[in-house]
């Protein structure tokens, strides 16, 4: 696998949206921090991360986290749990294992040799099919 020369982390990715202020910016980066080890799997120019609340610190608040990664489906995490920083966790640690699922689902799991060279074009496979029939009949 290669690796990614500008890796994403929380702080260069992350968006404050609505219910929160600019000022608020460093404490959320904080609380994301776990998710650097997972963002730096992509890179920093092709990922979005924007978080939001509606009615801050009232009893239905909503803590909304979005992530965008280029190729990939938008993924949206959201907690209405009543404290600020235990929403803000679940949003991410909700975020951190749909990233988990994401990536495991993309790559080859049983096969050492296709994970270390890549998985065959799309082109390949119909000329390895056409070979195989043409050697049957």
């Amino acid at each position: 696998m290669s690796a990614v020369t500008n890796p994403a982390t929380v702080a260069e990715c992350l968006r404050v949206g609505a219910g929160f202020s600019q000022g608020d910016r460093n404490w959320i980066v904080e609380q994301f921090a776990t998710l650097d080890a997972r963002l730096a799997t992509f890179h920093a120019d092709a990922t979005e991360l924007e978080v939001s609340v509606k009615e801050r610190n009232a009893r239905g608040q909503k803590v909304t986290l979005e992530c965008w990664i280029a190729g990939r489906q938008k993924i949206v995490t959201t907690s209405s749990e009543e404290d600020l920083r235990a929403a803000l966790n679940d949003a991410r640690d909700d975020l951190r294992r749909r990233l988990n699922d994401a990536k495991t689902r993309q790559e080859p799991r049983h096969n050492k040799h296709v994970r270390e060279i890549g998985q065959p074009e799309a082109g390949e496979v119909a000329v390895d099919a056409e070979r195989a029939d043409a050697e049957t009949v």
